[in-house]
């Protein structure tokens, strides 16, 4: 039988700390692993978020960004 959910990409990505902090978190809270929980995440992305309040902090996170990379 055949696995229903296999992990076969392996992106290599940047996080900030307080982001993966938060991943790990979240993916401990729903007995997942990071790379299932982020796999959830995304498969289920348009269920899983608010588009209007996603546009707005993505808009105060690039105002911000220069800043916290210095």
């Amino acid at each position: 039988m055949p696995k229903r959910l296999r992990l076969t990409r392996r992106p290599n990505i940047a996080m900030s700390e307080d982001g993966f902090r938060k991943l790990r978190a979240l993916s401990g809270e729903a007995g997942l692993d990071e790379g299932e929980f982020l796999s959830f995440l995304f498969e289920n992305w348009g269920s899983v978020i608010h588009e209007e309040k996603l546009a707005a902090r993505l808009r105060l996170f690039n105002s911000e960004l220069e800043e916290r990379k210095a």
